[in-house]
């Protein structure tokens, strides 16, 4: 959704790596190890090409708020995020498979979420699917009716794709 903004070509695919952090991984290396792995992962299948590799989790106080992939693990997430600020970090890695060379770089985006009921927070799982959403939570959607306040440079990096700084890492390597 969020590449079709650009007006360039592109294809999706899924690289199917193990977002599992490593061992005593600060949050930040694990988002920007992931976006690299993520795009190496599918280099192959596209010689001479550009590849976008992206992860994104959210911190509370060093705690990781991944994708919960389950509902009692989304209702504990927003239970945690309730009245607090979560700083999101996005992995972003743009791959040249020509000159084999990358650009990887780390943003960040805070949330300052409402104060959140569990019948808030069931409501809105019911209406919203963000099992597989970092934080479970999805701005883009309902999950805007859960914050009180953004704070970053670039929504979209929020939504999982910093599109301002993607069109400049695409501008150093051959222009868009």
């Amino acid at each position: 959704m969020l590449l079709q903004r650009l007006k360039i070509p592109f294809e999706c695919v899924s690289p199917g790596v193990d977002e599992t952090p490593l061992p005593n991984e600060k949050p930040a290396a694990m988002v920007l190890r992931l976006a690299q792995e993520k795009a190496q992962a599918v280099a192959q299948q596209f010689p001479d090409s550009l590849i976008i590799g992206a992860d994104q989790v959210g911190v509370i106080e060093n705690t990781i708020l991944g994708k919960p992939l389950v509902y009692e693990n989304a209702i504990k997430q927003l239970l945690l995020m309730s009245g607090q600020r979560v700083r999101f970090l996005i992995g972003l890695c743009l791959l040249n498979t020509k000159d084999n060379t990358s650009q990887v770089v780390l943003e960040t985006f805070d949330v300052v979420f409402r104060t959140l009921t569990l019948q808030m927070i069931e409501d809105y799982l019911k209406k919203e699917p963000a099992l597989n959403c970092a934080g479970s939570f999805t701005v883009e959607g309902l999950g805007i009716s859960l914050v009180e306040k953004l704070q970053g440079d670039d929504y979209t990096a929020l939504i999982g794709l910093p599109l301002i700084r993607l069109v400049t890492m695409l501008k150093d390597q051959q222009g868009i």
